[in-house]
C-alpha cells in the first residue's frame, strides 16, 4: 500500500461549514429542527411490532450485496440525476396511515397552503389561493429493490417566478423524498391501511423540513426521527463501497476521525488511493455477494495498522465520523451525498435498513 502522506489535522469549529472543493471542518450541529423527533417504538394508531434487528449502534454480522443495482426501465433519468451529488439529511419515518398515491395532486394543494401559512407566521390562508409557494408531490419511478417496494415519492417546494414571461420556471428551494428499498420485512408486518416509506431524505432549509415533516405527521399519523450513522455502520459503508466497481473516475477513499481534545476537538483526514483500497478489500473479502462483520473489522484494522506504521497514531482510539468514496459520502450526523446512479439502489437499501432498525 502506498504511503498516504501526512494526515490532514483540522481543529473542529462550533458549526458546520458548507461543502467546498477542499476538506470541510466537521462539527455537530446543536440546533434541532421544528420536527418532533420523538424516539418511539409505537406506530401510529397504536400499532406495535417486535424488534427483529440488533440493538442500537450495532449491525448485523452479515449483509448481502444486492444482486442487481440497476434502476428499473421506467426510471426518469432527469429525476434520478436530480438526486445525485446533493447533500441529503436522513430521517426515519414510521408507516403512514391512509396515505394514497391517487391523491398526490390533492396533497400538493393542501401542503402548499400549509407551507404558506407557516411561512406567514400563522396568518390565515385560504386553500386554493395563489400564495407564491407551490408544492409538488410526484412519484420517483424506478427506485425499487424488490417488486414489493412501494413507489418512492418526491416532494418539492418552489417559489413562483415573478418574471413576466409565460414560460418562466419556478425556483425549487427545497426538496425531499420518501422511499423504502428492499423493506419487505416491515411492509409485510403492517396492515393494509399503512404505507411504508421508512427513509426520508431532505435537501434545503431546515425550516421547510420542519414544516413538511409536521404536515405529514399530522395528516398521516406518523413520526419523523433524525437518522444518525454510528461509527460501526460508517465502517461497513467504507468497506462495502470500496468494493464496488466504478466505470468512471475513482476518487480516493477518505476517512475522517474525530479526536477529543480540549478546548476544541481535532479531526484527522486519512485518504487512501482507490486502487490500494480496492486491492486491500479484494484480499479481505472471502465470499462474493456478501460482506461479514469479520471482513469489515479486518479491512479497518489493516488501514489502522498502515496509518500507525507511518504516523504513530492509533486511529482505533478515535471516532470515525465521515466516509467518502467514489460511490457516496456519509457523515455520522446523518448527511449523505450519493455520487453514482449505478449504485443508487445499493446505497438506499443499506440506508433503508438503518431507518427501519431505528423505528423498530
Amino acid at each position: 500500500m502506498r504511503r498516504s502522506g501526512r494526515p490532514s489535522l483540522r481543529r473542529r469549529q462550533d458549526v458546520d461549514t458548507p461543502d467546498s472543493g477542499g476538506m470541510t471542518r466537521l462539527g455537530r450541529k446543536t440546533a434541532e429542527t421544528g420536527i418532533n423527533f420523538t424516539n418511539t417504538t409505537r406506530f401510529s394508531r397504536g400499532l406495535t411490532f417486535t424488534r427483529t434487528h440488533t440493538l442500537c449502534g450495532q449491525s448485523p454480522t452479515r449483509r448481502i450485496i444486492p444482486q442487481t443495482s440497476l434502476l428499473q426501465e421506467n426510471a426518469d433519468p432527469q429525476k434520478i440525476a436530480f438526486l445525485l451529488r446533493k447533500q441529503w439529511t436522513l430521517y426515519s419515518v414510521t408507516p403512514m396511515y391512509k396515505f394514497s398515491y391517487g391523491n398526490l395532486k390533492e396533497y400538493s394543494r393542501l401542503l402548499s397552503a400549509f407551507v404558506a401559512t407557516e411561512k406567514q407566521k400563522g396568518l390565515a390562508v385560504e386553500v386554493g389561493n395563489d400564495l407564491g409557494i407551490k408544492v409538488i408531490l410526484s412519484t420517483l419511478l424506478g427506485l425499487r429493490g424488490t417488486d414489493q417496494d412501494q413507489a418512492a415519492i418526491l416532494v418539492q417546494i418552489a417559489l413562483r417566478s415573478q418574471l413576466p414571461f409565460e414560460n418562466a420556471e419556478d425556483k425549487v428551494v427545497w426538496s425531499g423524498w420518501f422511499c423504502c428499498i428492499s423493506g419487505d420485512d416491515l411492509s409485510e408486518s403492517v396492515p393494509e391501511d399503512f404505507t411504508c416509506l421508512s427513509l426520508f431524505l431532505a435537501n434545503g432549509a431546515e425550516s421547510y423540513t420542519a414544516i413538511v415533516g409536521s404536515w405529514f405527521q399530522k395528516t398521516f399519523d406518523c413520526y419523523f426521527s433524525r437518522l444518525t450513522i454510528s461509527p460501526l455502520n460508517l465502517a461497513w459503508m467504507a468497506a462495502m463501497w470500496t468494493g464496488c466497481k466504478v466505470d468512471s473516475y475513482m476518487a480516493a477513499t477518505e476517512l475522517v476521525f474525530s479526536v477529543p481534545c480540549i478546548p476544541q476537538s481535532l479531526d484527522i483526514s486519512y485518504a487512501i488511493h482507490p486502487e490500494d483500497a480496492k486491492a486491500l478489500w479484494d484480499t479481505v473479502q472471502k465470499t462474493p455477494g456478501e460482506v461479514t462483520q469479520e471482513e469489515v473489522n479486518l479491512f479497518m484494522d489493516c488501514l489502522y495498522s498502515h496509518f500507525y506504521r507511518h504516523f504513530k497514531i492509533h486511529l482505533s482510539a478515535t471516532r470515525l465520523v465521515k466516509v467518502s468514496t467514489s460511490i457516496a459520502s456519509a457523515h455520522c450526523d446523518g448527511n449523505i451525498k450519493i455520487l453514482h446512479s449505478k449504485h443508487l439502489i445499493g446505497v438506499l437499501t443499506l440506508l433503508t435498513e438503518l431507518a427501519i432498525s431505528q423505528i423498530q
